[in-house]
């Protein structure tokens, strides 16, 4: 499996931003985003299962970041509203083989794909 991560950018605090995840092979279990400020540990956003029966985000996303999926174009996708500049990082996308539960899908270590990573930058 090939992830492709994109829509990343220079945004102003209060703007949204997109993220596209491009999954390529074999998509089933579950997709995540994580995130990395240069010198800081990876840090999980949220995640979801291919099926949509289990979803989870940290708390600094819930109400503002919304995963996605489309089956169809095998792509997972991070809304992200009211950004703020502590959101400034590089956002990744991974993917797992199996179908984490809800206790584990904050366990980078679970996953087994990762994307390159785009990076958002909010400005104050």
């Amino acid at each position: 499996v090939q992830l492709q991560a994109s829509g990343g950018g220079l945004v102003q605090s209060g703007d949204s931003l997109r993220l596209s995840c491009a999954a390529f092979g074999r998509t089933s279990g579950t997709m995540g985003w994580f995130r990395q400020v240069s010198g800081k540990g990876r840090e999980f956003v949220g995640g979801l299962r291919w099926s949509g029966s289990t979803t989870r985000y940290a708390d600094f996303a819930k109400g503002r970041f919304t995963i996605s999926r489309d089956s169809a174009k095998n792509a997972v996708y991070l809304q992200m509203n009211s950004l703020k500049p502590e959101d400034t990082a590089v956002y990744y996308c991974a993917a797992a083989e199996g179908n984490l539960i809800w206790s584990s899908l904050d366990s980078d270590f679970r996953y087994d794909y990762w994307g390159q990573g785009t990076l958002v930058t909010v400005s104050s």
